[in-house]
């Protein structure tokens, strides 16, 4: 909603660059996917890294801390 205020005040101000980022904006969202899923990924791969490197402390009955 505020991304949407934000365009509209945009709009009024400065009419042609609010249009021009309404055009531009798939090709941005295009463009930061890869940048996405190598952040999903490296996530995964730490959270699996974690997992086997407490594996160990989960077999000997080790309770996980409170957050």
């Amino acid at each position: 909603m505020a991304g949407f205020l934000l365009w509209c005040l945009l709009f009024v101000l400065c009419w042609p660059v609010a249009l021009l980022a309404l055009v531009l904006w798939p090709f941005v969202w295009l463009l930061s996917l890869p940048f996405r899923l190598v952040g999903i990924t490296f996530s995964a791969v730490f959270a699996f890294l974690r997992a086997l490197l407490f594996l160990p402390a989960r077999i000997l009955g080790a309770r996980p801390a409170a957050a």
